[in-house]
């Protein structure tokens, strides 16, 4: 009975401080789906990647973890309250796998087909992240001239209204594809809720093996950035990392790396144990 006691208070001692503070594990959405471990020297994140969503996002970021791809990379960004981003292997936020791919989003699932560039009393969007006029001339009106074909300051004179009338037509679906950017109608989509992994880019069509976890909601990002995970266990120390002390560029001051990402079938027995019976206490869209 001795040594029994002992073993069980072995294990207590080994448990990690989320067990013992009770911490209630989320429950897979799809027991089929891969499990990526990231494991930072702030503790360990595991969120349950989404192939159906973004099948070749997956495919991308599971062969690079497979080959060591990012271990020993940094988190070289840090916003409080935003995100943090890493992937990068020079940790400049430049660096990728020296090829890029297309994003995989699917507008009408995250509702931006329905959602109106400018809204009651000529208010641009609040997703579309505009603080001037300038920027909505930049983000909206400009793209918009170009896609009508007017190429001169006559011509655009002559078909005033018909861009005002489209102006007030155009859904924010609609002024992102004047940016460039592609959709599909086929992935079912997810909004940037607290806790998403997405891919960070520079624009459409320039993923590579920079990523982002959320530390709230973003939607000024949705339809931008393809989303094709969410953390299942970690949040803490994403939240740990989030608030980090940064330099004026968001970088870190002190170093935060990952020092591995492995790719898992299922959650460890451990966390499996613990979390039996427990409830779904993720964000859903």
């Amino acid at each position: 009975m001795l040594r029994m006691i002992q073993v069980v208070l072995l294990l207590l001692l080994a448990l990690p401080a989320w067990a013992a503070q009770g911490q209630v594990l989320p429950v897979r959405e799809n027991p089929e789906n891969p499990i990526a471990h990231i494991h930072t020297t702030m503790g360990d994140i595991y969120i349950e990647l989404f192939p159906a969503a973004a099948p070749r996002t997956v495919q991308n970021f599971m062969e690079l973890a497979r080959t060591g791809f990012y271990e020993n990379t940094i988190f070289h960004r840090v916003i409080d309250g935003f995100m943090i981003q890493g992937g990068d292997p020079t940790g400049t936020g430049t660096g990728g796998p020296g090829y890029s791919f297309a994003d995989e989003i699917n507008a009408r699932a995250l509702g931006l087909d329905k959602e109106k560039v400018v809204q009651g009393g000529y208010l641009p969007h609040p997703s579309l992240g505009v603080n001037s006029q300038e920027e909505f001339q930049q983000l909206v009106v400009l793209p918009l001239i170009f896609a009508l074909g007017i190429s001169s300051q006559e011509e655009l004179d002559a078909r005033r209204e018909e861009v005002e009338r489209t102006l007030f037509s155009m859904s924010l679906k609609d002024a992102y594809v004047n940016l460039g950017y592609e959709y599909s109608e086929n992935l079912p989509s997810r909004p940037l809720v607290k806790g998403a992994l997405a891919m960070a880019n520079s624009g459409p069509g320039t993923n590579g093996s920079q990523f982002f976890i959320t530390l709230d909601g973003t939607p000024w990002l949705t339809g931008k950035h393809t989303v094709f995970g969410q953390v299942l266990f970690g949040m803490d120390v994403v939240e740990a990392i989030g608030k980090v002390r940064v330099d004026m560029s968001n970088r870190p001051r002190q170093q935060v790396s990952v020092r591995s990402v492995e790719i898992l079938d299922q959650l460890p027995p451990l966390l499996l144990q613990l979390g039996n019976g427990n409830q779904n206490t993720r964000s859903t869209p």
